[in-house]
């Protein structure tokens, strides 16, 4: 974490991964994010995965550095206290950030009318308002089409929500964008954004929509490879995988190498007239390449191929589980991003603070997620000023409700 937003005071109303992720990215930046739940239960307070006691390791995963309230959101006096809260005083507060239909207290209008410089992001699945969530919106971009082995019929789902953590990190964006915009002009905004939009804009920038509109063809399946230069996945000797890619001429070099020298790489190139330098000449060649490589990998154990092609200078990574991957130095325990840490309710692992390094400026110790309503009477306190009695009057009638332990 870092502490490059103190100050800065947004209430979150969220569901899911992206909105989730947008406050946490700006809670792990140093703000202070406050997440609101129905104090009969969250959306996201129990999703998987879980432990075997039922904790829900996402709710963590999600929700780093937060303050989590929970308030009774069906309630005219639970709307009011978030209304409130959103809109409350301070030069660096009036931020609300929500994937939650935006209506009643919630609409943007409704704040503006309390709090004239309000900045509210509201999340949507597509621009018109309608449900979409990351596996109906890969749908339609047609990336399930082309994932997959070749030959394979039918659609491929991609495990990673990608469209989720691309809106995620484009809400944090918008955001900061909007409060800088705020402290030039003095004046809020709405920031609408949709997942599907997202996805589209990723879509068309990486050059798959330019692909199907201007050479009218739809890209085929590729199992492992990639599309336009040289990379395949490849199984040694003692049955383990590595991915090899080749995107530089100093990649193709250290293969050459490597794999016998120029030889078999020469024949390649006096066959096809080309220079395997040229990514689009290794795309074409790939086959020919594979074939290579292959009996290469196939005659060497794990250990043997990753010191050579370390050593070469090759581009290239062994594939490791989840559980592999916990056990890799590189990964986490020698990574300062990374600290083991006790997240209360689930136990000891590594948490992650922020992706990003601000060189010469202090690195702090990433904080864990909240306990489901742990700052419930601390937010009312400190944020509206309310006292004990008042905060005691809110519990016994319902309208709050703090961790229960």
């Amino acid at each position: 974490m870092y502490d490059l937003l103190d100050g800065m005071r947004i209430l979150e109303g969220s569901a899911f991964v992206a909105a989730p992720l947008g406050g946490m990215t700006l809670a792990q930046m140093g703000a202070d994010v406050i997440r609101f739940d129905d104090v009969n239960g969250g959306l996201d307070h129990d999703r998987w995965p879980v432990t075997k006691d039922g904790a829900s390791i996402y709710w963590a995963g999600m929700n780093k550095g937060k303050r989590s309230i929970l308030v009774d959101v069906r309630s005219d006096e639970g709307r009011e206290l978030l209304s409130a809260i959103a809109t409350a005083p301070g030069k660096d507060a009036g931020m609300f950030l929500t994937n939650l239909p935006a209506r009643g207290w919630s609409a943007f209008e409704s704040l503006k009318a309390k709090r004239d410089d309000m900045i509210m992001v509201a999340l949507t699945g597509a621009r018109d308002g309608a449900p979409h969530v990351d596996y109906t919106v890969n749908a339609m971009t047609g990336f399930p089409l082309v994932t997959g082995p070749a030959g394979h019929d039918g659609p491929v789902n991609n495990v990673l929500p990608a469209w989720d953590v691309g809106a995620g990190l484009t809400i944090s964006t918008a955001l900061l964008a909007a409060e800088r915009r705020r402290h030039r002009t003095g004046e809020g905004v709405l920031i609408k954004l949709s997942l599907l939009d997202v996805a589209l804009w990723t879509t068309a920038n990486l050059g798959y929509l330019g692909e199907a509109a201007i050479n009218d063809v739809d890209r085929s399946r590729l199992g492992n490879e990639i599309f336009g230069t040289f990379g395949q996945t490849f199984k040694t000797k003692d049955g383990q995988w590595v991915m090899l890619c080749m995107f530089t001429p100093r990649h193709v070099k250290a293969v050459k190498q490597l794999m016998g020298g120029e030889g078999q790489f020469a024949q390649i190139e006096d066959a096809r007239g080309v220079k395997l330098e040229d990514e689009a000449a290794r795309y074409e060649a790939r086959d020919e390449i594979s074939a290579i490589v292959t009996a290469w990998i196939a005659a060497r154990d794990y250990t043997n191929v990753a010191s050579s092609l370390e050593s070469a200078g090759a581009l290239w990574s062994g594939y490791q589980t989840f559980r592999q991957s916990l056990q890799d130095p590189y990964l986490y325990s020698e990574n300062p991003m990374f600290k083991q840490m006790e997240q209360p309710g689930l136990g000891s692992y590594p948490i992650p603070g922020a992706p990003m390094w601000f060189e010469g400026l202090q690195r702090l110790d990433p904080a864990p997620a909240p306990r489901f309503g742990q700052h419930t009477d601390e937010v009312l306190g400190d944020v509206l000023g309310l006292g004990s009695g008042q905060i005691g009057a809110l519990h016994d009638k319902g309208v709050v409700r703090g961790f229960k332990g």
